[in-house]
């Protein structure tokens, strides 16, 4: 009589059923897919999965959006097929609360947070906007179209800081001038009362320190 040892009732092992079953619990979820392609700007994969039905605006097992990771990666063609999505969530957070016109912002992408905000991204919002992003990055541009579109230039942050501080301390050194002939405030302070001034010199940008707290001095600030 042979004896069933490690095998089942049909012959087959045990073990080799239980492999089995994790393979398949262990296989990626279609969302989980779905992040993994816009990583890595396969926009074949991803048009593949959202025409199956693949919804874009869920998390995967790691709580990512598509949508974040391809700004993230720089995926050019990702992107372009997440925004063809017509049910995308353009407007949903990242982990850092952080929107796709933010992340598009601060790498000074114009040509991104033109599609961005064409699919319909709110410009202005509470707390962080897409123009302290603009102004903490290379910004190519970005931060005069977002005020063409509506931005606050005077926009605070949780802390209170603005769009000129963000500019003093990180951004392309010729931003600041960009914003101050837009009505940037020079006098506003953050909560640690801290101006962009302070910024600046924060940053070692003496010559720009200099030149914000002389236009402070001029307007009584």
């Amino acid at each position: 009589m042979r004896k069933l040892g490690m095998l089942g009732p049909h012959g087959f092992g045990f073990g080799l059923v239980f492999g089995l079953a994790m393979v398949g619990a262990c296989r990626a979820a279609p969302i989980d897919d779905l992040v993994m392609a816009a990583e890595l700007d396969n926009g074949y994969v991803l048009s593949k999965l959202l025409q199956g039905g693949v919804d874009p605006n869920a998390r995967d097992a790691r709580g990512r959006l598509a949508l974040s990771m391809a700004l993230r990666e720089d995926s050019d063609k990702a992107l372009d097929s997440l925004l063809a999505y017509p049910k995308l969530d353009i407007n949903a957070v990242n982990a850092n609360g952080e929107t796709a016109l933010m992340l598009a912002a601060i790498k000074g992408r114009l040509d991104w947070v033109q599609k961005i905000v064409k699919k319909g991204a709110t410009i202005n919002t509470a707390g962080w906007t897409a123009l302290h992003y603009a102004a903490s990055g290379p910004d190519n541009g970005v931060s005069a179209w977002l005020l063409s579109q509506g931005a606050d230039i005077n926009a605070r942050s949780p802390n209170g800081s603005t769009a000129l501080m963000m500019s003093a301390r990180y951004g392309a050194l010729d931003l600041p001038s960009v914003l101050l002939k837009a009505g940037a405030d020079v006098n506003l302070a953050n909560d640690k009362g801290l101006s962009a001034a302070d910024f600046a010199a924060t940053a070692g940008r003496d010559e720009l320190k200099a030149k914000l707290l002389k236009l402070m001095a001029k307007s009584g600030g």
